[in-house]
C-alpha cells in the first residue's frame, strides 16, 4: 500500500480523498484543535500530530520514503479576497513544504489551494516553486480543477499542484472530469430536508435545481456560520436557501420559507460521507467543513499519482 503524509490537514476532506485511493496515512499535521479532534473522532488509528507545520519540519526527515507529500496549505495569501501578498503573507507556508521536501523526499507531492495562485502577479513566485521542485529532482505541473467535475454539487474551483520524480513525470496525468453534471442542490439534499417532516421538501428540492455556490468557511477572526457574503447568499436564494446562518436541524413538517441548511448538508454538498461527523459547536463545525478540500477531488488526484507511482520504470542500459 502506497503511503502518505498530510500537511494542514484541516478536518480531513484531503486524507479522506486519499485514503479512497488506497493510500495509508504516516501522518496528519494540523495545528487547529478542533480539527484534529474531528479526525481523531472520525479515524482513532490515524497518526494526527497536532501542531505548526513550522515544528514538523524539524524532524520531516523521520518519514523518508512516504510515497506522496500532501497538503492543503493557507489560502489567504493568495485569495482574492484578501490583499494577495503571496510570498510576503506572514501566513504563506509554500517554502516551509519545500523544507519538508528536501528533508523527506516523499516520491510525489500534491498541494492544493486557490485559483488566486494562478493570478499574473504571481507569475514569479510560481516560477521560482517550480524551479526549486526541479533541483530537488521533481517535474511540476499545476491546473485548476472545478469539484463540479468531479462529482461536487459545487461551484468550487481550485488548483492543485502536483510534482513527482522526474523519472516518472510522464507516466502521470490529470483525471478526466466526468462525463454527466453533479446532482442539484435539490437532488443532493432532498432526504436530508425531509428528515423533520417539512412538507415543502419535495417542492424546494423541484426548484434548487443548480449546484451550489462555493462554499466558504470564513476565518477564525471574522465570518460566522453563514454561506458568504451578499452576493453568496443572493445565489443561495435563487435556490431557495437562506444563507444568513446555519439552522441546527433539518426544518419541521410546519416550517415556512427558505429552509436554511446544516453542517450535515454542507458537508454532503462538500463532497463528505454522511458518516463522517465533524466535531464541536455549529460554528467551528462549519467552518471545519467549509475549509475543506472536497474528498472526489483529492481522490481523483491522488489516484492518479497513484497509478504514476505503480508504474515501472524503464531505465536505459548502458551497452
Amino acid at each position: 500500500m502506497l503511503t502518505s503524509v498530510e500537511l494542514c490537514a484541516g478536518a480531513g476532506g484531503q486524507a479522506l480523498g486519499l485514503e479512497n485511493a488506497g493510500y495509508a496515512h504516516r501522518a496528519l499535521v494540523e495545528i487547529d484543535k478542533h480539527c484534529c479532534n474531528t479526525l481523531r473522532h472520525n479515524r482513532p488509528e490515524w497518526n494526527v500530530l497536532e501542531e505548526d507545520m513550522r515544528i514538523f519540519k524539524e524532524r520531516a526527515s523521520d518519514f523518508k520514503g512516504m510515497d506522496l507529500l500532501a497538503g492543503g496549505l493557507p489560502c489567504p495569501p493568495f485569495s482574492v479576497a484578501g490583499k494577495q501578498l503571496g510570498e510576503k503573507d506572514e501566513r504563506n507556508l509554500f517554502n516551509d513544504a519545500i523544507d519538508i521536501v528536501d528533508a523527506a523526499r516523499p516520491r510525489a507531492v500534491m498541494i492544493e489551494n486557490v485559483r488566486g495562485f494562478l493570478d499574473a502577479v504571481f507569475h514569479d513566485y510560481r516560477e521560482h516553486l517550480k524551479s526549486q521542485l526541479e533541483k530537488l529532482g521533481y517535474t511540476t505541473e499545476w491546473r485548476l480543477l472545478n469539484a463540479s467535475d468531479y462529482g461536487v454539487s459545487q461551484l468550487r474551483p481550485r488548483v492543485v499542484i502536483v510534482a513527482i520524480q522526474k523519472e516518472r513525470g510522464d507516466y502521470f496525468e490529470w483525471p478526466e472530469p466526468n462525463p454527466h453534471n453533479p446532482p442539484t442542490v435539490g437532488e443532493k439534499l432532498k432526504d436530508l430536508m425531509a428528515a423533520g417532516g417539512w412538507r415543502g421538501a419535495e417542492k424546494w428540492a423541484e426548484k434548487a435545481d443548480e449546484i451550489a455556490p462555493t462554499i466558504v468557511g470564513g476565518s477564525k477572526k471574522h465570518g460566522g456560520p453563514d454561506l458568504g457574503p451578499t452576493r453568496a447568499r443572493a445565489a443561495w436564494a435563487a435556490l431557495g436557501v437562506e444563507g444568513r446562518t446555519i439552522a441546527p436541524e433539518a426544518p419541521d413538517a410546519l416550517h415556512d420559507g427558505m429552509p436554511r441548511l446544516t453542517v450535515p448538508m454542507v458537508a454532503r454538498i462538500q463532497g463528505f460521507p454522511d458518516d463522517w461527523h465533524f466535531t464541536g459547536a455549529k460554528t467551528n463545525a462549519y467552518r471545519q467543513v467549509g475549509n475543506a478540500f472536497p474528498p472526489p477531488v483529492a481522490q481523483a488526484v491522488s489516484g492518479k499519482i497513484a497509478k504514476a507511482l505503480r508504474k515501472r520504470v524503464l531505465r536505459a542500459v548502458n551497452s
